[in-house]
């Protein structure tokens, strides 16, 4: 019997190999992504401390009106460009990229595009 292979799991192993050789620092925190079916969300963590500086999503109410009628690309690129924007609030302006496991397109890539109008270095 063929079985079907959780593509979660398998990105989730991804995602542990890759965080053995990336960690946050509170100069330099780590820039993570998360995307589920429907929503984007980015976080930026100091792994020193075990502490979240600022994060967006697609679900805050400010950011759902500036989305509303976009594409899923579209729409994870607004939520880089604000998070980048409140990561440059809070004194951030380098961060070390987290991809989460995933693919470095789509979504992702363009997170990482809104990210980098706001100012951010990678």
């Amino acid at each position: 019997m063929i079985t079907r292979i959780d593509k979660n799991a398998v990105r989730q192993r991804r995602h542990e190999r890759v965080r053995k050789l990336i960690s946050g620092t509170p100069e330099r925190p780590r820039l993570s992504v998360y995307k589920s079916l429907k929503n984007i969300y980015v976080q930026f963590i100091d792994d020193v401390n075990g502490v979240t500086l600022a994060s967006a999503s697609t679900l805050e109410k400010s950011v759902k009106g500036e989305v509303a009628g976009k594409t899923k690309t579209q729409a994870a690129k607004i939520v880089g460009k604000i998070a980048g924007e409140r990561a440059k609030e809070k004194g951030i302006s380098s961060v070390v990229f987290d991809r989460g496991g995933y693919n470095y397109t789509g979504r992702v890539q363009a997170i990482a595009d809104g990210a980098r109008e706001a100012g951010l270095e990678f």
